[in-house]
């Protein structure tokens, strides 16, 4: 299960490089300073968690604690749900989507802590 945490966590840093590069590139002009605050925000918060799922595969190796997984999984719920509710709130400016963000920002700390409580299992 390590190798596909790592081809998971390459996969979605791939992807939030392509989407850091878009708003330099492709939004900026097309999007106001406020919107491409958040698509930054969320392009940086992809990226952090994509490394994370790096952390999950390291960790795969080391402690065998259904808590890993669980790590990675918070981790790509946290990516969708965190970084994707403001890549559309930033083309869309559809403010409901602000309600999804914590959520995110939950599962992402929620993965940190399982991983930690693995570690310190271990």
């Amino acid at each position: 299960m390590d190798g596909q945490w790592f081809a998971a966590g390459c996969v979605l840093m791939a992807l939030g490089i392509a989407a850091g590069a878009f708003a330099a590139h492709g939004l900026k002009g097309r999007l106001s300073a406020d919107a491409l605050d958040l698509w930054q925000t969320a392009a940086r918060y992809h990226i952090y968690h994509a490394l994370g799922l790096l952390a999950v595969a390291y960790a795969a190796t080391r402690w065998s604690s259904a808590l890993v997984p669980a790590a990675g999984w918070l981790f790509i719920a946290g990516i969708v749900l965190f970084a994707g509710s403001l890549y559309l709130l930033a083309l869309t400016d559809l403010k409901p989507l602000g309600a999804i963000t914590p959520l995110g920002g939950l599962c992402f700390i929620a993965g940190w802590c399982c991983l930690a409580l693995a570690a310190w299992r271990g």
